[in-house]
């Protein structure tokens, strides 16, 4: 039974994959315990032990139902840094053993997902639970490879890549006309080292980067499941845009994750392996025989005029609908947070770790690791009502001096003695030109668009916001 199951040409591709989604869960749980104290932790903006009060278990599977503590989430976090680690030398282990293993790896992290509330609503965490989900029955190394679970590898890349194309032309008439690339890479969530230097590339060549998005999203993952070698060449060239991306921005792990997925489909020589037992062939296409059904939805999705992104339809975000930057904003505008003693000043300025704040101050590079903070401050900047649930919380711990907030911070103007004051004002940010740059030596320029909220003290917010 388990001979036609099998891949053998496929082994470097499942070597691959495995090692590289072993490395995104490290990446994500190692931003979970850097960051879950001030996000979700007993004294976070948006508790777990709240959140599971009022969501029963059925609607958010997680661990964190039974124990919401600090201690409880730093032990889950560990656990899932441990299992990541042991992952990467999985291929030595027994069969029964890599299945614990994996399944583990996916029980810590859809716990994670499912209480993180907002701050874990990116379609990057439903991609690497979707892929780690499927990385559980590819099995170690001294067994051949099941060639339906690199099918369902390369489909999960299809829903990817073709969603985004999809919800792109859609989307945005920018897309379609070949302008979008003169503004994103200026008003993207989290520019990078190397994005000014894009955002001034010559307008002809923005347009070929848009074509060659649109070849790549919506040509080649039909080619995915073409013959070899075409299978592979689509396979290379969906890698070759996703390091594009990575040089131009910071997208957390989305395009590691999706450069690992391309990986499925990349064939080698074959290497001889034992095929897998017939139990574990049975199991295999058990799964199988569920994503066949859970594509429903995301075909729906995908053929509905009315195409949503980054959608989980179930609640083990299992055969979801991806898409990215259906809208492209033409403006950049960014929260600025200050403090101060007294109304009149001075008012200083709160730094982020990653997003634009200071003008003279070059973007980091962030990705593979995720601020979520900065990306969630992104979408305030777009429209406020996405902090509604947070951002009153946020500014109350400013003014408390919550070290816990604090430390998701760059810098604390306020070192000593908490500010009176708190407001927030909405900057409008450009690049620099070439000259501006020579002269200043700004990365950024800057100018006061409008209050977002006024100076308030503890009271003013507990007056406003409750």
């Amino acid at each position: 039974m388990g001979h036609w199951l099998s891949a053998p040409e496929y082994q470097a591709a499942r070597f691959a994959v495995v090692h590289l989604i072993a490395l995104t869960y490290l990446i994500g749980f190692a931003c979970f315990l850097r960051q879950f104290r001030g996000l979700l932790g007993e004294r976070g903006l948006t508790p777990v032990a709240r959140f599971v009060e009022r969501v029963p278990f059925r609607r958010a599977p997680s661990l964190f139902h039974l124990r919401s503590s600090d201690r409880w989430l730093a032990g889950a976090g560990w656990a899932g840094v441990v299992a990541s680690l042991l992952a990467q030398f999985a291929d030595l282990a027994p069969l029964w053993t890599w299945l614990v293993l994996w399944t583990l790896l996916w029980v810590l992290y859809s716990s994670i997902v499912n209480v993180g509330q907002v701050w874990y609503g990116f379609g990057w965490e439903s991609l690497l639970l979707e892929a780690g989900f499927l990385v559980i029955f590819l099995g170690p190394a001294h067994l051949a490879p099941p060639a339906p679970i690199l099918w369902l590898l390369c489909w999960l890349l299809f829903r990817v890549e073709f969603g985004a194309g999809l919800i792109k032309l859609r989307g945005d008439s920018c897309w379609r006309d070949l302008t979008a690339l003169h503004y994103h890479h200026e008003t993207q969530p989290m520019p990078g080292p190397l994005s000014r230097a894009f955002h001034h590339l010559p307008g002809p060549l923005h347009r070929v980067e848009v074509l060659a998005n649109h070849g790549t999203q919506l040509v080649a993952p039909f080619l995915l499941f073409a013959p070899q070698p075409v299978a592979s060449v689509a396979a290379v060239i969906v890698v070759v845009t996703q390091l594009w991306l990575m040089l131009s921005g910071n997208f957390a792990w989305l395009n590691l994750l999706t450069i690992t997925l391309a990986c499925a489909a990349i064939s080698a020589p074959p290497v001889a392996r034992p095929d897998p037992p017939g139990w574990f062939a049975v199991l295999v296409l058990a799964v199988t025989a569920l994503f066949v059904v859970l594509a429903y939805w995301p075909v729906r999705n995908m053929l509905g005029r009315g195409q949503v992104m980054n959608r989980s339809f179930n609640r083990l975000h299992l055969g979801n609908t991806y898409g990215a930057f259906g809208s492209i904003t033409r403006v950049r505008y960014e929260v600025v947070v200050l403090g101060a003693h007294d109304p009149d000043g001075p008012w200083r300025e709160y730094e982020f770790r990653g997003k634009p704040g200071d003008p003279a101050r070059r973007p980091p590079q962030i990705a593979p690791y995720h601020l979520r903070l900065d990306w969630l401050m992104w979408f305030v900047a777009i429209n406020p009502s996405y902090g509604r649930t947070w951002l009153p919380r946020f500014l109350r711990a400013l003014l408390r001096a919550e070290p816990e907030v604090l430390a998701l911070l760059r810098h604390n103007p306020f070192p000593e003695n908490p500010p009176e004051l708190v407001r927030a004002d909405l900057y409008r940010y450009r690049f620099t030109t070439r000259d501006e740059r020579r002269s200043t030596g700004d990365h950024w320029t800057r100018t006061r668009s409008s209050e977002l909220i006024p100076p308030m003290n503890l009271d003013d917010i507990g007056g406003r916001f409750g």
